[in-house]
């Protein structure tokens, strides 16, 4: 008996140009502040994903130049949507065994580079325990991707309908992203 050959995994990262991203956090920043912030957390989780294939999930010239300068690939999705462009991602990495979804926004993305998941569903919630900021899956499903309110527990459900096996972490240090004016206070310095 031959051993296991390991998963090929791949790693997507939703990305919305930096112009129109972190409406929220506009209220407090700049215009200038915020596209700032937004390139030093998307650079510091496509730093962390490292060694793990990577594409930028984008429609925007600039923000897939970015990508490519921080040596990732780039998707270009039709969709204006992040569920849409996040399917149609999705189907296209079908080659590989399992797709890791990854938000560009995690204040401490450390570690992702190593994270090897189980082969059902993984979800990384955000510290409020309802939001999914990491979504790990085997590829070539008919999963339907659930962003926005309540998206833990509707990736949740889709799993049960697939008939897939789900793990819920609720207590990752990728559970801490940057959405609104209070995620500033807490974010470390080294982004």
């Amino acid at each position: 008996m031959s051993p296991a050959l390991p998963l090929r995994r791949v790693v997507l990262v939703p990305l919305k140009n930096f112009s129109d991203a972190k409406s929220r956090l506009r209220e407090v920043l700049s215009e200038h502040d915020v596209e700032t912030l937004t390139r030093q957390l998307a650079g510091a989780v496509l730093r962390a994903v490292k060694p793990y294939e990577t594409l930028v999930v984008c429609d925007d010239d600039d923000v897939a130049e970015f990508a490519t300068r921080s040596g990732a690939g780039v998707f270009r999705a039709v969709a204006r949507s992040l569920n849409g462009a996040v399917s149609e991602a999705y189907a296209s990495v079908a080659e590989y065994d399992q797709a890791i979804i990854v938000h560009a926004d995690l204040r401490s993305p450390h570690g992702l580079g190593s994270f090897q998941p189980g082969p059902g569903v993984t979800i990384v919630t955000d510290h409020h325990g309802t939001g999914t900021n990491v979504l790990s899956l085997p590829t070539a499903l008919d999963f339907h991707f659930s962003y926005g309110q309540d998206s833990a527990a509707l990736h949740q459900r889709e799993a049960q309908r697939l008939g897939i096996t789900c793990e819920l972490a609720t207590d990752s240090p990728w559970r801490f992203d940057v959405d609104e004016p209070d995620d500033l206070e807490s974010r470390p310095d080294s982004i």
